[in-house]
């Protein structure tokens, strides 16, 4: 039996200027699996998709960002994106040492230009929480902000970083904000900044968002604006306030994450990113989980619910609601858990419940 409410999206804005590659009824699909748990919870995926026959296949890229020595199959991976138009991955790590090379994660978005990303955080009855009836969407801007990668020093001991606005950017993704609400049956878009503080650059992204707001007025779907540090607390404090959020990147990074704190963790969080010409799908909250790699604990759950976003995308509703739907009963029905959840079921046995399901 199918419960719509509980499908992660209805739908994304339909940007695609080009479409996935389809041979003979089958689409290719990149797949990169990512760094520490990736490869664990990406097989889950293709064991189920595998099981429902769907018509997928993939041209797999095993990148890691643990070194810089990957960068030849980094840009095989890139190119690989560029043919195929759709991916999932995995997350890759990325070092924090100042010698060390730049994000892959943040490069594929800026390369790719898949400027919108969506992190779905809703509460599930299997996974009791402080909150309950939590149910939003996190849009974040993905290419510019303090994500834009311009620092240097100038001189000894004083660093300056470069945060880049644009209105351009502030433009598309409040329209995306919006188109997304309404393809979604959502009712309000609230603006996260910090104008108060950041009055050109944060400013320029509320002014642009209260702008696109006035052209959807007519639509029904309300709008407001609220402070970062402010939405901080009120999301901890009275998260179903919250319906649409739209935000520039790094203020989305956090946010994704309280988020996902409030509904279970990352575990659960589907998401993806969205560009005009490509779309990649990974797990909302970006944690790579070296901690537990290759102990085959991970949930898999975000991974398996953002690829049905993914089939969804691609056209093929029928599976991707089956797939869960199932996925949803498992969790819901409390009786395989994984750590993250409370109890001591592996990957192997969440994979296999959900194919018991469909």
């Amino acid at each position: 039996m199918q419960r719509p409410s509980l499908l992660p999206i209805r739908g994304l804005p339909l940007l695609n200027a080009y479409g996935p590659v389809k041979y003979g009824g089958v689409y290719t699909v990149t797949l990169i699996p990512g760094d520490g748990v990736g490869a664990e919870i990406t097989d889950s995926v293709k064991e189920i998709f595998e099981h429902v026959n769907a018509p997928i296949e993939w041209e797999q890229y095993n990148v890691s960002g643990l070194t810089s020595a990957g960068e030849s199959l980094f840009q095989q991976a890139m190119d690989s994106m560029k043919r195929n138009r759709v991916g999932l991955k995995g997350i890759l790590f990325t070092p924090i040492e100042a010698a060390s090379h730049n994000s892959w994660n943040v490069a594929m978005r800026q390369q790719l230009d898949i400027y919108a990303s969506v992190v779905l955080c809703k509460s599930l009855r299997g996974v009791p929480t402080r909150h309950s009836n939590v149910d939003f969407a996190i849009i974040r801007e993905n290419t510019e902000g303090e994500y834009s990668g311009l620092e240097h020093q100038s001189f000894p001991g004083v660093v300056e970083s470069l945060k880049v606005s644009t209105r351009a950017k502030a433009e598309r993704i409040s329209r995306f904000a919006f188109d997304f609400a309404l393809k979604n049956g959502r009712k309000k878009v609230t603006c996260v900044h910090k104008a108060n503080i950041m009055k050109l650059g944060d400013g320029l992204f509320l002014r642009t968002f209260r702008e696109v707001a006035e052209e959807y007025k007519s639509s029904g779907i309300e709008f407001n604006d609220m402070i970062v540090d402010n939405t901080s607390m009120q999301l901890v404090a009275k998260p179903t306030q919250f319906d649409v959020m739209v935000m520039p990147n790094l203020y989305g990074a956090i946010v994704s994450n309280i988020g996902a704190a409030l509904v279970g963790g990352p575990g659960i969080v589907p998401g993806c990113n969205i560009g005009r010409e490509y779309a990649l799908f990974e797990p909302g909250a970006r944690h790579v989980a070296n901690d537990i790699m290759g102990t085959n604990k991970a949930n898999p759950a975000a991974m398996i619910l953002s690829a049905t976003m993914m089939l969804r995308h691609l056209g093929l509703d029928g599976i991707a609601d089956s797939i869960a739907t199932a996925t949803y009963d498992v969790i819901n029905s409390g009786s395989v858990k994984t750590a993250d959840m409370g109890g001591n079921a592996t990957t192997t046995d969440f994979t296999a419940a959900v194919i018991k399901n469909l």
